[in-house]
């Protein structure tokens, strides 16, 4: 009954605008414009590598994940949610939880600072992006 009651409270377009706020930045974040370049290089991933993904999975599957993750934080910031409480929780989820995480990880593996900015710097833009949508809506 709990979950139905949450559900009632979520702001559904507020959540889909997020989401796709989310996947254009994704987009741009990871395109030859900004760090795409880099990012590809520093994954260790080449042309060849690329061409081979089923884009389609990855993208929709990103845009699934996307939609999940905005949907928790809508809850997360509750019915009352304000402009500057969406951006703190959001900056406070991807700096502490997301980014963090990261920077075990890949402290472990090994991987460059240069890859955990540009791959960190993404979700903690992500998700102020997203924290700022759906505490104004």
């Amino acid at each position: 009954m709990q979950t139905l009651h949450l559900c009632s409270q979520v702001h559904w377009l507020s959540v889909l605008v997020a989401t796709f706020s989310a996947f254009a930045l994704g987009s741009l974040w990871y395109s030859k414009l900004l760090f795409g370049t880099s990012w590809q290089e520093l994954s260790g991933l080449t042309r060849e590598k690329m061409q081979q993904a089923n884009m389609g999975v990855i993208f929709g599957t990103t845009f699934v994940l996307n939609f999940i993750g905005a949907l928790v934080l809508d809850i997360f910031l509750g019915p009352d949610a304000s402009l500057s409480a969406g951006l703190r929780l959001g900056l406070t989820i991807s700096l502490v939880w997301i980014a963090s995480s990261f920077a075990i990880n890949y402290l472990y593996t090994l991987k460059p600072l240069k890859l955990f900015l540009i791959d960190a710097g993404y979700f903690v833009v992500f998700y102020a992006v997203e924290g700022t949508i759906l505490g104004a809506w």
